[in-house]
């Protein structure tokens, strides 16, 4: 049978994952209840019908795809339709979230009856022709979960710990994520010092290869950069054993905050930073 999978929110990721379903022939529900209207907007382009909370409890999957910092509160606030539906749909939480904060999410989740699966997805929304990014799944129901890719999903079920995707995924952002605000903040340095086209320089002769990740990264993190911050801060308690570490990223939580608010208010930062990347275009 056909599934119904309500997918929550439909932000970037969550709209793009929803248009996939929907192409595929799945039916998707989504939550609109005091969503903006570029919001509403995006979820009927991609296809998402809007329902009320004892509608998505009756469907076969949820898809919690959300900043980190709204996991926990989403699952909260699905327990009561979950808890009185009979249909028990598989949970599955997508978002950044390290180990321990999938436990808490887990524990909301496992009185209601319904499945648990911890997910991390690694790479760009889907569009059309690609195969979307990789979506990690873990925990005893992940094989449930996997039939999505029946409709255009590329799930990889893990073995292991029920928050192993998450570990991946927390492992994964922790470089990629991580090593951007490194060299962000390295190229304002050097713009504020005055060396900036020197630094450019010798990035061009010596780090072509980082130089030109970093510019495709750098050039798209300005508008994304506030939902790193919480992104962050969850590596930062996924690494907390290691006190380095952990001061490490939340360092980058705490310089995310910053040029996020610089950039909401037409600031300095990111237009310096931009300065600093378009001397690396050709011609420059």
């Amino acid at each position: 049978m056909t599934p119904v999978v309500a997918v929550i929110a439909p932000g970037a990721m969550g709209a793009a994952v929803g248009k996939r379903l929907v192409d595929k022939g799945a039916t998707v529900l989504t939550s609109l209840h005091g969503r903006s209207e570029e919001t509403r907007a995006r979820a009927l382009a991609a296809g998402m019908t809007a329902a009320k909370d004892d509608d998505i409890a009756r469907a076969d999957f949820i898809l919690s795809i959300l900043p980190p910092g709204d996991a926990l509160s989403l699952a909260q606030h699905f327990v009561p339709a979950l808890t009185a539906s009979n249909s028990k749909p598989v949970y599955v939480d997508c978002n950044a979230i390290n180990p321990k904060t999938v436990d808490r999410v887990a524990a909301v989740i496992a009185p209601t009856g319904s499945p648990f699966v911890d997910a991390g997805i690694i790479g760009q929304p889907p569009k059309p022709g690609d195969a979307g990014p990789r979506i990690y799944a873990s925990g005893a129901a992940a094989p449930r979960f996997a039939a999505l890719r029946n409709y255009g999903l590329d799930i990889r079920v893990l073995d292991g710990a029920l928050s192993a995707a998450s570990a991946l995924k927390m492992s994964y952002a922790g470089i990629t994520k991580g090593t951007q605000a490194i060299g962000a903040a390295m190229m304002l340095a050097a713009t504020r010092a005055g060396s900036a086209d020197t630094l450019m320089a010798e990035l061009q002769l010596s780090q072509k290869e980082m130089l030109a990740w970093l510019k495709r990264q750098l050039t798209t993190m300005p508008p994304k950069a506030y939902r790193w911050v919480a992104e962050m801060q969850e590596i930062a308690g996924f690494v907390e054993e290691d006190p380095a570490a952990c001061d490490l990223y939340e360092g980058a939580a705490e310089f995310y905050e910053r040029f996020a608010e610089d950039f909401a208010t037409g600031g300095n930062e990111a237009k310096a930073l931009a300065a600093f990347l378009l001397k690396a275009s050709p011609g420059n």
